[in-house]
């Protein structure tokens, strides 16, 4: 199983972002040293993990001598490159059309690095993030740390892998069904999909008849995820949610939590299923009350889903030009782009309907949530696929049946709005990550974090950063 990471004794060691900040703030390394060593860093895992689409080392260097304010100031990160920054283009992982460096920061990434993150880039996403497997037709795949003969997981792929690899404490990702969540259980991390409107969004996401898309970042410490929400917070409130805070135990209050191991149409294999109720009987130990439950997503969610998720592929093949200049060629979009675009259009007399009912899921996740503080179930339904298996160039149909075989748990909570973090608690018999899933009701980011602290005391997970010291292959 070929391991790939890049931890070692400099600057950055195995510190996590919070760690970082305390060590810059206390002067036992300054910001051009950790600047310095992130490239390195990354300059080294880029052969093996193909994770970076864009480089700004320069810029990095430049604010690494001048410093902006924040609570992560110095603190190297990348942006995922489906999110405007001044610049530097956006390309969406696509080949259909070239891309300039902007004028301007998009909403999130103004506030995101309002917080003092210092971007090394962009990172290598799916063709504009419809696959959940980063598998670029040209480019080639980006590959998991944990074993790179297999995928790292969806389109925050590359922030994953990066983070997963020791090259940055932290990275930005966005989830539209699952793209945080996914490749943060294939690559052993925490991933914190927020609630809908949580965190500023693009003006794009802002738009969408159902607003499915969410940013964050990918960490490999429980802290880390809730001090960027605080720190954000501090940036962007959202007044309509309840504040999250500073979160930084573990809660006292036992949770009702009900765990189910069927997905949206498909079940998590047997191996799969038997981790998740490992997951939950570590919870009764820990003295929640835990019971086994239906999934509350209604029968035409995946039909629903599909259908939105081919519209959105619509959008971008039908506007492709008004949207991205005179360099657009629609021939050169990938089969997976192409393939839902067709499925939407098939159909398009039953969008309204899927719409109004994908609209009205909140209210059943609320429901369940009167009930149920937390819900439980696997990230993924099956373990992390080998490259090739999600090959956005190879026939639609073959690999859309693939595609809803893996990811059958992560939709739901991009439809109803609600909050959900992956959390790498086990580990597949073929020694891989597997995350679990945990959910709540809109705006109580709050309980999953004092919840992911007590299980990261409870359970520590495994991370690449305790394999040998150096670039390393097992």
């Amino acid at each position: 199983m070929p391991r790939v990471h890049a931890f070692g004794d400099d600057a950055l060691g195995d510190r996590d972002a919070v760690g970082l900040v305390a060590a810059i703030q206390e002067g036992e390394v300054s910001i051009s040293e950790v600047i310095e060593a992130a490239v390195a860093r990354t300059e080294r895992l880029r052969p093996d993990l193909n994770a970076v689409s864009y480089v700004a080392y320069e810029r990095a260097r430049a604010e690494a001598r001048d410093p902006r304010g924040g609570f992560f100031a110095g603190v190297p990160t990348f942006v995922k490159d489906n999110v405007d920054v001044a610049g530097m283009p956006t390309q969406q992982g696509c080949d259909a059309y070239r891309a300039t460096p902007l004028r301007a920061d998009g909403d999130f990434a103004r506030m995101f690095l309002a917080t003092g993150l210092v971007p090394l880039g962009k990172t290598q996403l799916s063709e504009f993030g419809f696959s959940p497997s980063a598998e670029h037709p040209r480019l080639g795949p980006v590959r998991s740390p944990w074993d790179t003969d297999r995928t790292a997981g969806a389109s925050s792929a590359g922030a994953a892998a990066l983070v997963a690899a020791g090259a940055v404490p932290l990275a930005h990702g966005n989830d539209g069904g699952g793209s945080i969540r996914i490749p943060a259980s294939v690559n052993g991390l925490v991933g914190l999909k927020p609630t809908r409107d949580r965190l500023a969004q693009d003006r794009l996401n802002r738009q969408l008849p159902v607003r499915i898309v969410a940013d964050g970042v990918i960490t490999r410490s429980v802290r880390d995820t809730a001090a960027f929400l605080r720190e954000a917070e501090h940036v962007y409130r959202e007044l309509r949610l309840p504040p999250i805070g500073d979160i930084t135990r573990p809660g006292r209050k036992r949770l009702r939590i009900g765990v189910h191991t069927a997905g949206i149409g498909r079940s998590a294999s047997p191996e799969v299923a038997e981790l998740t109720l490992k997951t939950a009987h570590l919870l009764e130990e820990l003295g929640h009350q835990v019971e086994e439950v239906a999934s509350p997503a209604p029968p035409t969610v995946p039909d629903d889903f599909l259908l939105y998720w081919g519209m959105l592929a619509t959008m971008v093949v039908r506007t492709g030009r008004r949207g991205f200049g005179p360099t657009w060629d629609r021939t050169r979009l990938d089969h997976l782009t192409l393939g839902l675009d067709r499925h939407c259009r098939r159909r398009l007399h039953r969008l309204p309907g899927a719409i109004a009912r994908l609209r009205r899921l909140s209210r059943v996740s609320a429901e369940f949530h009167r009930r149920y503080d937390v819900a439980l179930s696997p990230t993924l339904a099956l373990q992390t696929p080998l490259v090739g298996h999600l090959d956005p160039t190879a026939d639609f149909e073959v690999v859309m049946e693939r595609i809803l075989e893996w990811v059958a748990f992560t939709p739901w909570q991009n439809a109803t709005g609600d909050p959900a973090i992956s959390l790498p608690l086990a580990t597949t018999g073929a020694g891989l990550p597997q995350g679990m899933m945990f959910s709540a009701g809109a705006g109580q980011e709050a309980t999953l974090l004092e919840l992911a602290y007590e299980l990261e005391e409870a359970a520590p997970w495994p991370r690449l950063g305790e394999a040998p010291r150096g670039p390393v292959e097992s």
